[in-house]
């Protein structure tokens, strides 16, 4: 059983789990953090193309054949997470039955999110864009407090800072939010959903529908 070869980790804000090009050697399954796959580019810039909570793990590529990190994975929101070493990780899934054919599905959700965040990033207004991104970090850690800057949130958008600060100020006005240093407080999450663009309720559904997810 799986269960017994779990250990539960404490995961701080920064830490790197993954490093790109590096060999992996744990799964991560976050409990209440928030885990950032991003990808960086030689010009030293950061893109994030997926954000990890409780509804997943990390570390999808070991059992599709590679245990070489192709980005970094950051902890963004920090807390416990479960870890599991990968070779255990990987005889299990050989082993076939319900758990391959849950990893499967869940390789479909996690493509459908990232392919979705391609097309968010291209085509729908930052404002969406942040909304979107907010819920998501709420359904990842299950608390309206989230310990982010806009720097970091900048970032992960991959757009410039300022954006990030004007959109902040307009939901702080409309009290969708409340923003002070290094920490967003959700104060409305309905009038956060009606901020976002099509691509939360795609992704949501997408994951319902694979997963039997709320």
């Amino acid at each position: 059983m799986l269960f017994s070869h779990l250990e539960k980790v404490s995961l701080l804000s920064g830490q790197v789990i993954y490093q790109q090009h590096k060999v992996i050697e744990y799964v991560y399954f976050p409990l209440h953090s928030m885990i950032s796959l991003v990808h960086n580019l030689s010009n030293q810039t950061t893109t994030e193309i997926a954000l990890i909570g409780n509804e997943g793990f990390v570390g999808l590529s070991v059992f599709l054949g590679s245990n070489i990190a192709s980005g970094d994975a950051i902890v963004q929101i920090p807390d416990s997470a479960m870890r599991l070493d990968v070779k255990i990780f990987e005889a299990e899934f050989q082993r076939g039955g319900s758990l391959q054919k849950i990893l499967l599905l869940y390789t479909q959700a996690r493509i459908i999110q990232i392919s979705q965040n391609v097309v968010c990033k291209c085509h729908h207004h930052i404002d969406n864009q942040f909304a979107c991104w907010l819920l998501h970090a709420h359904d990842c850690v299950g608390s309206n407090e989230l310990a982010l800057t806009q720097q970091f949130i900048a970032q992960m958008l991959g757009v410039r800072r300022a954006s990030v600060t004007q959109v902040a100020q307009k939901f702080q006005e409309n009290g969708i939010i409340h923003y002070s240093r290094g920490h967003i407080r959700i104060l409305n999450r309905l009038f956060l959903e009606l901020s976002a663009c099509e691509c939360y309720t795609f992704v949501k559904s997408e994951f319902k529908r694979l997963l039997n997810f709320s």
